[in-house]
């Protein structure tokens, strides 16, 4: 059942919670929100175990939206569910929701563990297409070219154009496009797609990637495990995206 808090600014955050155990959040990466992609799947791979909360991070899904935007409205988004919901929380981020996490974990108290799947993180060499592609979602959006701003994230994660013009005649489109804007979201967490410091960091961290995985997004998670002292899982077999059991029995050990 969707509940709703409000945040510091008072937007309406939409979140639902189930099982019973330790706490943990879900933490969406790009396009994805409580109805599309894997955070649904993964809630069930953990509910025998764990009390888990799945939300919809602002401007997605059921939750609303409070311009301008700016990173400390989403960790204040997290601070409300966890009063919402009680703590201590463990907070799990896919892709860019890793880097998310991690921001959040570094300023709330609450928050006492933080996983991460594949932080898109890069090495210094790969900064220059994550300054491009910034730039290229900036200008798409600032004149109201949703779907350009989509076809820039698609492309950066590597989609071929010839894909791209079949999914921009498919259903789907038109639900990209609605929430196109918060790429810039997520853009804003990453950063400049280097590892943050992990200033003011004393949550314990737990870094996962897949072992069929790109090299680049192995990068980011033993890159944060290094950054944090935290420690490293590489998951046999996986890819970014990672099948929910596997992904589960980590999280479990994890927190048990």
């Amino acid at each position: 059942m969707t509940s709703f808090v409000q945040s510091a600014d008072g937007t309406a955050i939409a979140y639902e919670v189930q099982g019973t155990g330790p706490t943990i959040v879900l933490v969406d990466g790009a396009m994805c929100f409580r109805g599309v992609g894997p955070m649904r799947s993964l809630a069930a791979a953990l509910g025998h175990a764990l009390r888990v909360v799945v939300y919809d991070r602002r401007g997605r899904g059921e939750s609303a939206d409070t311009l301008p935007f700016g990173v400390d409205r989403e960790i204040q988004d997290l601070a409300a569910i966890a009063e919402a919901v009680g703590e201590p929380l463990t907070l799990f981020g896919m892709s860019s929701g890793g880097a998310l996490s991690l921001r959040a974990a570094a300023a709330l108290d609450a928050i006492t563990r933080v996983a991460v799947y594949e932080p898109p993180f890069m090495p210094e060499h790969a900064v220059t297409g994550a300054v491009a592609y910034t730039t290229a979602l900036a200008d798409a959006l600032a004149c109201g070219d949703r779907g350009g701003a989509v076809e820039a994230f698609l492309l950066r994660v590597g989609t071929p154009p010839q894909a791209i013009s079949g999914i921009r005649r498919s259903p789907a489109w038109a639900g990209m496009e609605k929430i196109a804007p918060t790429l810039a979201y997520d853009d804003a967490a990453m950063g400049d797609s280097r590892v943050p410091p992990m200033n003011g960091l004393s949550a314990e961290v737990l870094a996962l990637a897949g072992s069929a995985s790109p090299g680049f997004l192995q990068y980011g998670a033993r890159a944060v495990a290094e950054a944090t002292g935290g420690r490293f899982e590489l998951l046999t077999g996986e890819t970014h995206d990672v099948s929910p059991a596997t992904a589960a029995e980590s999280l479990i050990r994890f927190l048990r």
